[in-house]
């Protein structure tokens, strides 16, 4: 859609008088901005942020086509069924980033591509494995460039905290992680033998 001029104070009040729409006039409206009609089970509360969220497409302009992309991406992984929610939800470097970092006199660039990043012209899918070629020790990527801690962890649970299932390994067998250490001496109250 071609985007409108519009004055931002105009947009917010528009959208402001939205929730003061009985339901065939936000029906209308719906139309009028889709162009089809609105669903019949959308409730009154849904229209009002679709419609919202759409003026603000025509007046602004909406996501971007690399944004759009990525979305149509997960969309096609949940249905195909190999959707990973810690892999598509976990924090993103833009590419074209530069990070930067000084180690023993020498200052370090590592450069943010699409599919991981380039150090003194190669290419690695890890920052950490940058680092490790930087210092000649293990270090987690993310804490060595100084960004917000460390990648997350998940602990073996998903994005809601549910316990999900490991990954089979090689010999296609799935190994659950212990919640519980094994005691390695005798629990208290009994007797050393």
């Amino acid at each position: 859609m071609a985007r409108r001029s519009v004055d931002p104070q105009t947009l917010e009040t528009e959208i402001g008088h939205l929730p003061d729409l009985d339901l065939p006039e936000l029906r209308a409206r719906w139309k009028d901005l889709y162009g089809r009609p609105a669903p019949k089970f959308f409730r009154r509360k849904l229209l009002v942020r679709a419609i919202a969220y759409q003026m603000q497409v025509e007046g602004y302009g909406g996501l971007s086509s690399a944004t759009k992309r990525r979305l149509r991406e997960i969309a096609e992984a949940a249905r195909n069924g190999t959707f990973a929610a810690e892999d598509a939800l976990a924090p993103r470097i833009k590419p074209g980033t530069k990070l930067i970092r000084s180690w023993k006199d020498e200052v370090h660039t590592v450069l943010v591509v699409e599919d991981g990043f380039e150090w003194k012209a190669a290419r690695y899918g890890s920052l950490s494995t940058i680092a490790k070629l930087i210092t000649g020790t293990n270090w987690n990527g993310w804490t060595f460039f100084g960004l917000k801690g460390s990648a997350p962890r998940n602990n073996g649970r998903d994005v809601l905290g549910r316990f999900k299932r490991p990954r089979a390994g090689p010999d296609g067998k799935v190994e659950w992680p212990r919640s519980r250490a094994k005691p390695d001496s005798p629990s208290a109250g009994e007797p050393d033998a």
